[in-house]
């Protein structure tokens, strides 16, 4: 039995692939405490483990960031929202996270592994507070896209694939030049945020989270992110971990024009975390498809989701909306899953072979738009607000088009051939 700790920035998006990992974990007979937000007690506690909740100055209610951050509100999607959320959202709560976690391995817990997400800084500032066979080892999960810069592709926050030519590696050096140009102000606070707990940023923030854990296990394939030649040792694809089994919840009352539909059947959802304006993509693609023979089925995410869409206007009669109806249900029916590009729901639709349309901005929607289409796994329509023409043109492309399909299969088998919780068990079990 080894003792871990594993950490997590409070947002779904973040504590559930870490909760499935401390399940298998507990599984395999390990003993898991999870430091995360006060909101996931019982989901911890549902996956085995010892719930520690973060101290209030780290700890937040990721369904009301804007009570939280009311600055983040104002800022549009993208570079000055990435900057804000790097300083406020994941920086400040670095040293006060910190603390914690050394509490918690001095007096309670002496783990001799520590796993976390990339944005939990205050396990980065334990992997940078001695060195290896001093401290426990740290293993950081790849839940989004890795933030390194390299030559070889271009760096987050231009939402391009690599370019191609005699200068692609010039250009891509210059691009990365002029990001850690755009985040200076960002890399000085952060700088402050890790002096509070006596450790030194070594570099760039954005490299620093991928270079600094003993282990740097990304969530997806080679073939779903651009090659690079100059990743660290540590850094190892494992796969994107195994769906997680959903809390049992009742299918709508028209689930039966799903599993009896003749007719190509599109999923059109925002995602978990970014549905608040339904006017962005979901109601857009009712508008577009409403002629069209297939049947649109849109997930919203929210309980008030489908009253929301029918106060916009009329659901066309080739649509039907819910709440809460889970993916893992709907994809094995889907020809097309249009989304806003969250990276575990774009993975989701991967492993059952579903290729994407993906309108997204903010985070790193943009990021994982490019990839989906530059693995030719689906098309990228480069606005997190398109016009119906746009997401119809998109939808009749991949559904006309098998290379799409087939494409997204190839990505399904690559991922069969990888198992994420044996490679984090691993680790574990050799520490």
């Amino acid at each position: 039995m080894t003792l871990v700790i594993a950490t997590a920035a409070p947002f779904h998006g973040h504590v559930q692939p870490v909760l499935a990992v401390t399940a298998d974990l507990v599984r395999r007979g390990h003993e898991v405490v999870v430091l995360t937000g006060g909101r996931f007690a019982e989901d911890v506690r549902a996956a085995g483990a010892l719930h520690v909740a973060l101290p209030p100055e780290a700890d937040f209610d990721d369904r009301k960031l804007d009570l939280y951050f009311p600055e983040r509100a104002a800022l549009p999607p993208g570079p000055a929202q990435l900057s804000y959320d790097l300083k406020h959202v994941f920086g400040d709560p670095t040293a006060a996270q910190y603390r914690a976690l050394r509490a918690l391995l001095a007096r309670r817990f002496p783990a001799s592994v520590v796993i976390g997400d990339p944005y939990f800084w205050g396990t980065t500032a334990l992997s940078l507070s001695a060195a290896p066979g001093h401290r426990p080892v740290t293993v950081s999960l790849g839940i989004t896209l890795p933030t390194l810069l390299s030559e070889d592709a271009p760096p987050i926050g231009f939402g391009l694939p690599p370019l191609a030519g005699e200068d692609a590696k010039k250009r891509h050096r210059e691009m990365n030049d002029q990001v850690r140009e755009g985040f200076a102000d960002a890399q000085r606070h952060i700088e402050e945020n890790f002096g509070e707990s006596g450790v030194e940023l070594p570099g760039f923030v954005l490299d620093t989270l991928v270079t600094a854990p003993d282990h740097y296990l990304q969530l997806t394939v080679p073939g779903f992110e651009y090659p690079r030649a100059d990743l660290p040792r540590s850094f190892r694809f494992v796969g994107p971990l195994p769906a997680t089994p959903p809390r049992p919840r009742p299918l709508p009352d028209w689930w039966g024009d799903v599993e009896s539909a003749r007719r190509p059947v599109v999923v059109v959802t925002q995602g978990s975390f970014d549905n608040r304006d339904l006017g962005r993509l979901v109601r857009p693609a009712l508008e577009a498809l409403a002629d069209d023979d297939v049947l649109v089925v849109a997930a919203t995410g929210r309980a008030d989701g489908p009253a929301e869409i029918r106060a916009a206007g009329p659901v066309p009669a080739n649509a039907r909306v819910g709440g809460y109806v889970p993916l893992d249900a709907l994809l094995p029916y889907a020809s097309v899953l249009v989304t806003n590009g969250g990276y575990g729901g774009v993975h989701e639709a991967l492993r059952h072979g579903v290729p994407l349309v993906v309108g997204g901005d903010g985070e790193d929607k943009p990021e994982v738009a490019a990839r989906v289409e530059w693995s030719g796994a689906g098309r990228d329509l480069r606005t997190g607000r398109p016009s119906p023409e746009a997401v119809r043109d998109a939808v009749r492309t991949v559904l006309a088009e098998p290379g799409h399909r087939r494409r997204a299969a190839e990505l399904q088998g690559g991922f069969a051939r990888h198992d994420a919780l044996a490679a984090v068990a691993e680790v574990v079990e050799s520490a």
